[in-house]
């Protein structure tokens, strides 16, 4: 916890690995049992609250955001002060007893509420970036670390890549997208509906589920398996599965440092309409000030989708940047605020 108070910016890992046994890529990672996640966990000092699986992979809800967990991919985010980046060499370990080795490594945050309480190694970006590669094998080669700038000082976007070319992993083949998206100065009456009541009595599974309907949650996605979870008192999150697709929602409701998070991942050749029109209900569950959307994909129309989505509902976009980085592709980072502002 930090002293000023809860740092909602999550940090995010994804890390990607290949294997020549095809029986192992049936499964891969999604052997190592409750007890070798746990010891990563401890590493990064979270803990998992909640979880759910599909046949393609496993979502966990962890008391500081999300873990996801496919054969050949695994994706962490964590807010608060957590360590995450401590995650990188138990994860390598476990991974080659597997028979699976690392291929690309991505690595994004925003700017955090509060700095100055980031323990090592996330005190800079640039620990950050000397930290990971220190951690990851010499033939991820091709590098690239970038601050993606905004007008706003308050936000930018921090990107760090790696890959062996040699194994670029299937993700990667120009058709995937991920969106991030990260929302400040929550509408005040809807940020209530994500503190329990005085005396409720509810445990964090129930309190979940509760707030995942008064919300409106469980509609940006209907088709979605949701594993939701309250905090006591107050603070929200939930991992939505839909075949191969995840989507995933964090709250931090308190005045003043009001945060919620979006992000999820679909294709390019999915319905023209289906993101603007999930970033449009993403929006009128929480009604932010402030909004940053960053798009990984090779897709400009994307993005042009995103910002013809929120226009409507009051907020204008600000900001545009774009990045080429290596094992992601393009990335697209959009800040928009209120038209007042």
């Amino acid at each position: 916890m930090a002293v000023s108070g809860f740092e909602g910016f999550e940090k995010r890992l994804e890390l990607h690995f290949f294997g020549d046994d095809p029986v192992m890529d049936n499964l891969g990672l999604r052997v190592l049992d409750l007890k070798s996640l746990v010891h990563v966990l401890d590493a990064v000092q979270c803990t998992i609250v909640s979880a759910v699986g599909n046949r393609f992979f496993d979502a966990y809800v962890l008391s500081e955001s999300s873990l996801f967990v496919y054969p050949t991919k695994i994706i962490i985010k964590t807010c608060g002060t957590t360590q995450l980046l401590k995650s990188i060499r138990p994860l390598l370990n476990y991974s080659a007893i597997l028979g699976l080795s690392l291929c690309s490594c991505r690595y994004t945050r925003g700017s955090f509420i509060f700095p100055e309480s980031q323990p090592f190694p996330h005190t800079s970006f640039e620990e950050e970036v000397v930290f990971i590669e220190q951690s990851i094998p010499s033939n991820l080669c091709h590098k690239k670390a970038s601050v993606m700038p905004s007008k706003m000082t308050s936000h930018s976007w921090h990107v760090f890549t790696a890959t062996d070319q040699a194994h670029l992993p299937p993700p990667f083949d120009h058709h995937e997208y991920t969106v991030e998206v990260c929302m400040t100065e929550l509408d005040p009456v809807l940020a209530l509906k994500f503190f329990q009541p005085p005396g409720g009595g509810n445990n964090g599974d129930i309190a979940g589920k509760e707030m995942t309907k008064l919300t409106g949650i469980c509609d940006i996605n209907p088709k979605a398996t949701i594993c939701d979870f309250a905090f006591d008192p107050c603070g929200y999150s939930m991992n939505g599965i839909d075949n191969d697709r995840y989507s995933t929602i964090h709250v931090t409701p308190e005045d003043g440092f009001s945060y919620a998070s979006f992000e999820c991942n679909g294709s390019i050749f999915d319905d023209d309409d289906n993101v603007a029109e999930v970033l449009r209900k993403v929006v009128k569950v929480f009604r932010p000030g402030t909004v940053s959307v960053s798009t990984t994909c090779t897709s400009n129309e994307l993005c042009a989708r995103a910002a013809r989505a929120l226009e409507p509902l009051g907020l204008k976009c600000r900001s545009f940047s774009v990045g080429e980085f290596p094992a992601a592709g393009k990335v697209i980072y959009q800040t928009f605020t209120g038209r007042r502002k």
